[in-house]
């Protein structure tokens, strides 16, 4: 009996089998593995016409680049959008040389040639990788799509120089207690123009004071934060809080921020161990980003004269409540109802002291 050696099949065991180690290895797979429907959000977004995503789908994009990439998923995912030929060249970059190696192996087994990619192995925060440490901007490389799920609140300890560095000398410096925006900075730092970048992080971006708040006030100001995504808790194998994902570009269009919150109990599949995403879920998420419709308790866009007013924080409970609205209460009615249910009490009360009085015990009063 023969096995197939087709690269589609071959890849798909081997993206399997890095799934099913995730779902059973728990907090560890945060370090290389983002779940497929999760991906799937981020991919669809970051492939979108980057101007007018209304406009669809991008036919090709020259590269795209992942800064915490894991076992490579969340690029091929990029990748299944847009075909085998949609992109260039896939870039990555790893700090953990087992996943480093999980990564290229699985860019072989679905297909992709040696030629077709390169993953970076170094800290992406001291940004190891000769490529990417070019100091010529007409040399530097600029990525059309980035993506990333990077460590959470990953703390880190800064060398001073790096006050100095490119991606961060606009901003500052990310706390030592999180790194979450040094790490959306630099995948920032390398995205194109045109460019689109989309990446997981805990609420606590969109929400902490002191450098955070600092850095997260200057992206808002220079209009680079397109939309912020809050999903439900429980999708991740490493996590049980809820994350979001924000969307960010150099030059958007739109002078608004549009707030997503996917966390309602109608948004997703819940289950025992692991709550999910159904494609409708997902569908919902992608077109009203698309579309920037908004939907009462689901989306909405905000100018930035309410989110100055509200100090920059983007708490999306602020601007998205999942709350119902309170109903208005008809009095007339209201109060005709508590007439006809005394009326019934009374009517039922005098048939028990009927009973009552045959048992002769005392009436109910």
């Amino acid at each position: 009996m023969g096995f197939s050696t087709d690269n589609d099949t071959l890849g798909d065991a081997y993206e399997y089998l890095i799934g099913e180690f995730a779902a059973g290895s728990g907090k560890k797979a945060g370090e290389f593995y983002t779940p497929q429907q999760v991906s799937s959000i981020l991919s669809e977004i970051v492939t979108l016409d980057s101007q007018d995503p209304a406009l669809g789908k991008k036919d090709h994009i020259d590269s795209v680049f992942d800064f915490a990439c894991g076992s490579g998923s969340l690029l091929l995912n990029v990748r299944n959008q847009l075909g085998p030929r949609g992109i260039g060249k896939i870039y990555g970059q790893e700090r953990n040389i087992t996943t480093y190696n999980l990564a290229r192996m699985n860019m072989l087994l679905h297909g992709v040639k040696d030629t077709e990619f390169e993953i970076f192995h170094g800290d992406t925060l001291t940004n190891d990788g000769d490529m990417l440490r070019e100091a010529n901007p007409a040399k530097m490389p600029r990525f059309d799509a980035a993506v990333a799920n990077p460590p959470f609140s990953y703390r880190w300890n800064p060398a001073e120089a790096l006050g100095e560095d490119a991606r961060f000398k606009n901003y500052g410096l990310a706390p030592k207690s999180a790194a979450d925006f040094a790490f959306l900075l630099h995948g920032f730092h390398y995205l194109k123009e045109e460019g689109t970048m989309a990446i997981i992080l805990p609420h606590g971006v969109l929400f902490r004071g002191g450098a955070e708040e600092r850095i997260r006030t200057k992206l808002l100001k220079n209009g680079h934060i397109d939309a912020v995504i809050g999903l439900p808790s429980n999708l991740f194998f490493s996590t049980g809080i809820p994350v979001c994902i924000l969307v960010l570009k150099k030059c958007k269009k739109f002078d608004d921020v549009l707030f997503i919150n996917a966390a309602g109990a109608d948004r997703f599949k819940k289950g025992k161990r692991q709550n999910k995403l159904e494609p409708k879920h997902i569908r919902d998420i992608i077109e009203t980003y698309q579309f920037r419709k908004e939907e009462d308790r689901f989306s909405r866009r905000v100018d930035m004269v309410e989110i100055e007013e509200k100090g920059f924080n983007l708490n999306i409970a602020r601007y998205v409540s999942l709350a119902e609205a309170e109903k208005e209460i008809d009095l007339a009615q209201t109060n005709q109802r508590l007439k006809d249910l005394e009326e019934k009490i009374s009517t039922a009360k005098a048939a028990h002291n009927v009973f009552l009085r045959q048992l002769r015990l005392p009436d109910l009063p």
